[in-house]
């Protein structure tokens, strides 16, 4: 086993851990069922402490040993009554075949067929029902292909045989879950085979107790489920910031040189650099800002981004470069304020021990991670994190980068501007203000869950109370997108109104990407909630303001604009409106 791979505490320590926890002391808090088809001793404990770990108070539901069919299909069980913000549904293929997992000849090929549709029905029949009834996320697990075969070397000759069963189970479910968005599967195969059958599945410990999976892997079983738990939470990481020599390349630039870096496919050390790239442009493709802070000389370092043969992350990949001799955590600061994000939402990759440990210790909020020795083990140290991880990418995600891009040109225009104003107008922002559908919905729910800055009251809604919202006639469900002269940002900006006052209309949500805040923009979307409401001969609009440690940036928005304060809310009185801001144009479409 990997060496990266064996860095887990034991089961028995996380058990001592959570009994020291006392989860109410923690402000965020979820809400866990773990439903299964055998004993999974130890992984609520396990999850407990991992949440506890992000700052997250976990109360954890247990189902009993079996008796998942029970617990979903009665209304009056324990699950429903604990009600869940997520259910795990682990299941063991032995549990599903019985005595056809030894011998599925038995039955013809046609009856094997039916039997399996069988099974999958029941499945999605179960998952329904339960998403139906609760307003949890839903996750359920695949199965594990197994290795055995009744025919043995025969069983790839044989018709429809045990293993072809199995994965015909696992395509069948997989594709069931596609177009829902409360269901998700959790590939328990792929968990099975990084670690081994032989080592997942310990068979002494199944026959004394039903404990399938060993001791020893519930902690890792464990942090494969937090990659569900975290992007619900909105605890994704959005930027990855990059150290250059022996991080990116093997090899120092200011030392080895142009043509002495190891980057290429004849070196291994240079292959295995290539490959790390290669998997951080994936992550770019799908939304992960890229960025580079590293010690060197600008010239250097650049001529190997843009020449280098064999480099395959390009300057246009990276939304900031800070290449100099500044202080790191200084370049780290100044990356996260120009890119309008948190410090908590950067990953710091650094190949330096002591630049590692001097950035944890000056910005705690970041997180830098321990790099392998081997950069061949780069990529696999990324993707045993479970910080990258959404619950649906849109459009925006693909786009993000391209829109940094934009940014950075947005920036170098502003240099050329007399003052800020000068720089608004010219810009030529546009707002188009969209209804609540099945094309905004999974990006109004996204940002809901993910925004922390410039947001109200930092309210969480996930995409099916959003769509439950949007065909509620006494609610408003809206998002902004916006573009200006240089591009495309997409949708930036969500507000939700509740109008169960005919004369009082009250803002529930309202919040903006960090990537546009402070262009007016926020300003633009109010003026077309008042517009709205004036128009529907609402006399005061109200709006909340609930504090967080990250959404002070928006604290003073309401009463600037010119709310007042009445007990614990603020008051806008249509009376006084007068229109704002001049710089920019609201089209509702």
């Amino acid at each position: 086993m990997n060496n990266i791979m064996t860095k887990e505490k034991k089961l028995s320590a996380y058990t001592l851990e959570s009994k020291k926890i006392n989860v109410l002391d923690f402000k965020k808090q979820i809400r866990i069922a773990l439903l299964s088809s055998f004993t999974l001793d130890g992984l609520d404990e396990t999850i407990k402490v991992k949440c506890a770990e992000i700052n997250v108070g976990c109360h954890v539901f247990s189902g009993g040993y079996n008796q998942y069919n029970e617990e979903i299909l009665n209304t009056k069980s324990k699950l429903y009554a604990f009600s869940p913000d997520i259910c795990f549904l682990i299941l063991d293929i032995r549990d599903i075949f019985g005595d056809l997992f030894y011998s599925p000849y038995n039955l013809s090929v046609e009856k094997r067929r039916e039997f399996i549709q069988n099974k999958v029905d029941e499945l999605v029949n179960l998952a329904k029902s339960f998403i139906e009834k609760s307003n949890s996320k839903f996750v359920i697990s695949n199965f594990a292909i197994p290795t055995y075969s009744p025919y043995g070397i025969f069983e790839n000759k044989t018709d429809y045989g045990l293993q072809e069963m199995v994965f015909d189970l696992n395509h069948k479910l997989n594709n069931a879950w596609k177009s829902e968005n409360s269901v998700y599967f959790y590939d328990l195969n792929g968990f099975v085979s990084r670690f081994g059958q032989n080592n997942v599945f310990d068979y002494r410990q199944y026959f004394f107790g039903d404990l399938k999976i060993s001791l020893n892997h519930i902690p890792f079983l464990a942090n494969d489920l937090l990659g569900f738990i975290k992007p619900i939470l909105g605890f994704n990481k959005k930027c990855i910031v990059l150290d250059l020599d022996n991080t990116l390349w093997g090899g120092i630039i200011g030392e080895d040189g142009f043509n002495g870096i190891k980057l290429s496919q004849n070196d291994p050390i240079g292959k295995a650099f290539i490959e790390f790239q290669k998997y951080l442009l994936s992550l770019h493709e799908r939304g992960i800002i890229l960025a580079v802070n590293s010690k060197n000389n600008l010239e250097d370092a650049i001529q190997v981004i843009k020449e280098h043969p064999n480099m395959v992350l390009r300057e246009k990949h990276f939304s900031c470069l800070k290449i100099n001799w500044n202080d790191k955590v200084i370049n780290l600061q100044e990356i996260a304020q120009e890119l309008n994000i948190g410090l908590d939402s950067i990953l710091f990759m650094d190949d330096d021990q002591v630049n590692r440990d001097y950035v944890r210790e000056a910005l705690p909020e970041v997180l830098t991670i321990e790099l392998p020795n081997d950069p061949s083990l780069y990529a696999l140290k990324l993707t045993e994190l479970n910080d990258f991880n959404v619950i649906k990418i849109t459009g925006e995600d693909k786009k993000r980068g391209e829109m940094y891009l934009q940014q950075r040109r947005r920036t170098e225009f502003q240099k050329t501007t007399i003052n800020f104003e000068e720089y608004l107008k010219k810009l030529n922002i546009k707002i188009h203000i969209k209804k609540a559908d099945e094309f905004t919905i999974p990006r109004i729910s996204q940002l809901i869950l993910k925004t922390n800055q410039f947001n109200l009251t930092t309210k969480r809604y996930q995409e099916e109370d959003v769509i439950r919202f949007s065909q509620d006639e006494k609610k408003i469900v809206g998002c902004a997108l916006i573009e200006d002269k240089f591009g495309d940002y997409g949708i930036t900006g969500v507000f939700i109104v509740n109008k169960d006052n005919p004369g009082e209309w009250v803002i529930d949500t309202f919040l903006l990407s960090c990537r546009v805040i402070g262009r007016g923009i926020e300003e633009g979307i109010l003026d077309y909630i008042i517009n709205t409401s004036k128009k529907n001969n609402v006399k005061r609009l109200v709006g909340n303001f609930i504090p967080t440690k990250k959404n002070k940036p928006s604290e003073s928005f309401l009463p600037n604009f010119g709310f007042k304060k009445e007990n614990n809310c603020w008051v806008y009185s249509l009376k006084n409106y007068s229109k704002k801001p001049s710089h920019l144009l609201v089209l509702d479409e």
